[in-house]
């Protein structure tokens, strides 16, 4: 029988935080810990309607520091850039009067996850977060279909979503690549005085120096 053991972490106030568990829940336990240790993500967002005007605001004691650090989730020092994004990143979980704080941090929370290094992977991130947002939408959708017609308009809906994100990774991949293309030769077989050449080969018949 596996044996209980305990591991000390601290949350994000400092304060500490013990768990019990066998070896392998404490070593992932310790991965996590560590993992989030390594990022100083910014503060949640929170939104409020007051005056019939969306309100944007951050569980953190300095606004100011919540802003740079928002700044630096996206990847800008613009502080117009952070602002728009702010903004679009907010309406997701804005709908009329009904606030639903928890889709924008979600949202903003793929973006952190993505790390963008720039402007144009902080859209392509926020874009990603709203297409899977959507798609999860449709998929819930999909399941709860009363006939056929339905059926088909949510499976369409779903597929197009689904292609749209396989296609958004790929574009973020061939941006942070420069759209390079790394190939791997894994084996070579080179017979006794031959001798082994990688890349475009052109073989001259005769009359060809």
């Amino acid at each position: 029988m596996t044996k209980a053991k305990a591991i000390q972490t601290k949350d994000d106030n400092g304060s500490i935080e013990q768990f019990a568990g066998t070896a392998a829940e404490l070593a992932r336990i310790k991965g996590v810990a560590e993992k989030k240790a390594a990022r100083a993500d910014g503060p949640p967002m929170k939104l409020e309607i007051v005056n019939d005007v969306l309100q944007v605001t951050f569980t953190h004691a300095d606004p100011d520091l919540a802003h740079v650090l928002l700044m630096a989730d996206l990847g800008t020092c613009d502080p117009d850039f952070m602002a728009g994004v702010q903004g679009q990143v907010a309406s997701i979980g804005a709908h009329g009067r009904k606030i639903d704080s928890g889709a924008s941090n979600f949202l903003l929370s793929v973006v952190r996850g993505v790390q963008p290094r720039d402007e144009l992977e902080s859209m392509l991130a926020v874009q990603m977060g709203a297409i899977h947002q959507a798609t999860m939408m449709m998929a819930r959708r999909l399941n709860h279909v009363d006939n056929i017609a339905q059926q088909d308009a949510a499976e369409r809906a779903l597929n197009k979503l689904a292609r749209t994100y396989a296609t958004q990774m790929e574009a973020l991949k061939r941006y942070r690549t420069g759209g390079q293309q790394k190939v791997t030769v894994e084996h070579v077989t080179v017979n006794d005085g031959g001798q082994a050449i990688v890349g475009s080969v052109e073989h001259g018949g005769r009359g060809h120096e």
